[in-house]
């Protein structure tokens, strides 16, 4: 059964169509209720009646004049305008403001009127300022400051519904990126029948594609990586064996360095893999830093030598006395990983610099070469399994070696990072949490 759907698109136009109107209405009558009273008041007002009585008699009995002045001071001691005409075509010596109120419907402040015998009428409203009837800048403001809170109100609620869900599945968005592929949006979301549900429930299913998708593939190399060891083993002691037994020396030798290079290969496989399934969950102990990367350094010293690349190694005092908590040899392998890049890449009569620093509570080694560097639309995918740069930074390698490194950095709780240097060459920065310092 297909479920209904009510369109964000309506939803946003008629919330604020109807907060509009909700505003308009509610001050309108918020204005009348409070004009009504206050008119209502007036013509309550004590001995108002008998005023007009008074006013009315006067004129019958002393003339215009005299009636004019009695409300003249009636007016004065009321605070209010007073003025007594004829119900029928009286209306002229009235304000013509007061006339257009009188007639219209949609003033909301209108004057007083009380009903005399005669043909005669008391119109009365209050002098601007006094007491009685409110100011019409009062009605306005009113209005005005209904109209904001209501429409606020509105915003306020639309941009909530609106923000709340994006910004939920952009942060499951980020974690699944960083690698908790265990995340979806919640089903409070997914169960809105708007655009924002339906962009909810395809994220979630899109999400478990993709991560299946990454499951298969993970388990198809692991398990190939696996059944390849044992024939490329029993290969490679064939190709001995023929070797000894006089085959061409120069073709079992190269089809011994390609054998040694696809063990190599598998066994890079199943290392990135062993790493990516062993996350946080690796035995740790302190490991001086400093004394691994000259390991590193004194283990890659007959390859730097056979490239024609001198390494230089530069240490802080701090750095020398700090410890990172980790897995040694994982952590090895990661050093030498990125160092064999630098090398592999770094031009005969060169040097590669490896810096060893503290900043703050961190560690951090700097890994520079002075080759042809990368692109720099390819840096982000440096650390990628299987990326490989350009032909100028390729090597003969699988793209695995940066890959490696990177998971071995995250699971100790540190970064790794990759810039083109500015006179050339790539800088690679590996940052590690101190875990003690002597």
């Amino acid at each position: 059964m297909k479920r209904f759907t009510f369109p964000l698109f309506w939803r946003i136009f008629l919330s604020i169509w109807l907060a509009m109107a909700v505003a308009v209405v509610a001050s309108n009558l918020a204005t009348r209720y409070f004009v009504d009273r206050e008119r209502h008041a007036i013509e309550r007002e004590v001995g108002l009646q008998e005023v007009a009585t008074d006013a009315l008699a006067i004129q019958q009995q002393q003339g215009t004049l005299a009636a004019r002045n009695f409300l003249r001071n009636e007016s004065d001691r009321l605070d209010l305008h007073l003025f007594l005409v004829e119900r029928e075509g009286g209306h002229h010596r009235l304000p013509r403001g007061i006339r257009q109120r009188m007639k219209s419907g949609w003033f909301p402040n209108k004057p007083a009127v009380i009903e005399l015998d005669g043909g005669y009428q008391l119109v009365a409203w209050p002098r601007m300022g006094g007491e009685g009837w409110l100011e019409p800048r009062v009605f306005r403001f009113m209005e005005m400051a209904l109209a904001f809170l209501f429409i606020t109100l509105a915003c306020w609620w639309i941009a909530r519904m609106v923000a709340r869900p994006l910004g939920h599945m952009e942060g499951t968005a980020q974690a699944i990126a960083a690698g908790n592929t265990s995340l979806r949006v919640n089903n409070r979301i997914t169960r809105r029948r708007d655009e924002v549900g339906q962009l909810a429930r395809a994220f979630n299913a899109m999400t478990d594609r993709l991560c299946q998708l990454l499951d298969r593939q993970n388990q198809l190399l692991r398990d190939i990586s696996h059944d390849l060891r044992t024939p490329l083993a029993r290969q490679r002691v064939a190709i001995e064996l023929a070797s000894d037994a006089g085959a061409d020396t120069a073709l079992m030798e190269s089809i011994l360095r390609q054998n040694e290079r696809l063990e190599a290969m598998t066994g890079q496989i199943l290392a990135l893999y062993r790493v990516s399934e062993a996350g946080g969950d690796m035995e740790r102990e302190p490991v001086r830093l400093l004394a691994l990367v000259n390991r590193v350094l004194g283990d890659a010293a007959d390859y730097a030598e056979q490239r024609g690349v001198d390494c230089h190694l530069e240490a802080s005092p701090e750095a020398s006395t700090a410890s990172v908590l980790g897995d040694a040899s994982l952590l090895q392998r990661a050093l030498d990983n990125v160092l064999q890049n630098a090398l592999d890449h770094a031009p005969p009569s060169t040097r590669v610099d490896v810096r060893v620093g503290q900043v703050e509570e961190r560690l951090e080694i700097l890994i520079e070469d002075e080759g042809p560097g990368v692109a720099h639309e390819t840096l982000a995918h440096l650390f990628e399994p299987f990326y490989r740069a350009d032909q100028s930074r390729s090597g003969n390698g699988w793209g695995l070696g940066l890959a490696i490194s990177r998971d071995i950095i995250v699971a100790h709780d540190g970064s790794i990072r990759a810039e083109n240097r500015d006179t050339g060459g790539l800088r690679v920065l590996i940052s590690l949490p101190i875990f003690v310092k002597d």
